[in-house]
């Protein structure tokens, strides 16, 4: 619990000490919200900040505690119904938007299943037989802060008087860059290189193909794409896909989520927008029509992994703290907001799921969505590494989703 509110990015740091920060953060999250906070849920891709917090434990209770504890018993019976989140081999569950109704169990009652469930993970952390589990599920938790963090902005977002969960934070200096980084191409080598902990999905390593090609050194802002919108960029059919085109007449978009005037909404309420920020809560869609009027395209997600894999996974602005979050600027090409690639999400040559209910953790997705690569400021530091793969449907836009360009060399 000592590392909670200072940054943190698992090196050097054992199994033990990575399981209980992780935990920590999570709470210390959800401690600048009520139990009305906690409970909203403002659309089905979003979960409640009740949830996040116990369906994660409920991972731990059932993954670890269930299966690798001979003598553990189930804090309630009546949690794995209301706490699982789409495992099929974990049998029935309550309907993914239902679970803003869950007025019961309270935001109290929560936090003493986790620390129940914490108290009684202390026996396994130490256990070589669990290690790789336990890895997984520390993953699984940064991933639910993320989300945390996002879905409880859609959801205050609502609110008329535009609260925000935290007080106004200063901006932190700018670090921008202009130009492009090249590659010759070539033979890259894609995938998990043997680490120490990765997810499914970004394996097995392979060899891919590149011609040569060019990244942007910084990820587009909001000035650049206020001079998208002047110029048009809403309302010219020529520079969208189809789809995106009928996304945007349907919905009515004629900015990025977030937006109004000259204002952004944000963790501590209605901010005014930086124009040298990065520009964050686009879609797919938006990511390629901008790049279209800006005369590039999208990366694919190998030309981005080759680019980025000897860059350090852990620079540029990422979660360290329970403290206001805003994309900043930065010359690394991790942090600020989740990259859109062109790449479909699909599994790579010779892909097996592993087996067991966890199998179900990625493998089932790779339809319909595509990759991004990267951090987010909602990203927990040493989350992330080059071989990550994000993944979204393209309409989506209420996770920090973000543009790098790409251009053919």
């Amino acid at each position: 619990m000592e590392h909670a509110h200072r940054p943190f990015d698992g090196a050097d740091y054992t199994l033990a000490e990575r399981f209980r920060h992780a935990r920590a953060l999570s709470e210390a999250l959800a401690a600048h919200l009520s139990d009305a906070d906690a409970t909203i849920q403002s659309m089905e891709d979003a979960s409640p900040t009740k949830w996040h917090l116990a369906h994660t434990t409920w991972f731990w209770e059932t993954f670890l505690l269930r299966d690798r504890s001979n003598d553990f018993r189930l804090h309630d019976e009546r949690f794995p119904f209301l706490f699982n989140s789409y495992y099929e081999a974990e049998g029935q569950r309550i309907g993914r938007f239902s679970r803003g109704m869950l007025s019961r169990p309270t935001l109290e009652e929560v936090i003493s299943y986790r620390h129940a469930i914490d108290q009684a993970m202390e026996v396994l952390l130490d256990r070589e037989d669990c290690s790789e589990l336990i890895s997984l599920g520390i993953a699984h938790e940064q991933q639910h802060q993320e989300l945390l963090l996002t879905d409880i902005k859609h959801a205050l977002f609502q609110n008329p008087l535009g609260p925000g969960m935290f007080d106004h934070a200063a901006h932190a200096s700018q670090d921008t860059a202009t130009g492009w980084l090249e590659h010759p191409g070539g033979i890259a080598m894609i995938g998990h290189n043997g680490a120490p902990f990765a997810f499914d999905n970004e394996g097995p390593r392979h060899r891919v193909l590149l011609e040569p090609f060019a990244l942007s050194r910084s990820l587009v802002s909001n000035g650049e794409w206020a001079e998208f919108i002047a110029d048009g960029g809403y309302r010219t059919p020529s520079l969208w896909l189809s789809d995106g085109w009928a996304w945007v007449q349907a919905e009515g978009i004629v900015a990025p989520l977030y937006w109004h005037d000259d204002d952004q909404f944000t963790h501590a309420g209605w901010e005014s927008r930086v124009p040298h920020a990065p520009v964050t809560h686009i879609s797919y869609y938006e990511a390629d029509a901008f790049a279209a009027w800006a005369g590039h395209r999208l990366p694919t997600e190998f030309e981005w992994e080759a680019l980025a894999s000897q860059a350090d996974p852990s620079g540029g602005d990422q979660l360290d703290q329970a403290a206001a979050i805003m994309p900043r600027a930065t010359t690394s090409l991790f942090g600020s907001g989740w990259q859109w690639t062109r790449s479909a999400y699909l599994p790579y040559p010779r892909f097996k799921p592993v087996a067991g209910a966890v199998g179900e953790y990625n493998g089932k997705f790779m339809s319909g969505q595509f990759v991004l690569k990267g951090a987010s400021c909602a990203t927990a530091r040493g989350h992330s590494r080059a071989s990550y793969r994000n993944f979204f449907h393209p309409h989506q836009r209420w996770q920090f989703t973000a543009l790098r360009l790409a251009k053919d060399t």
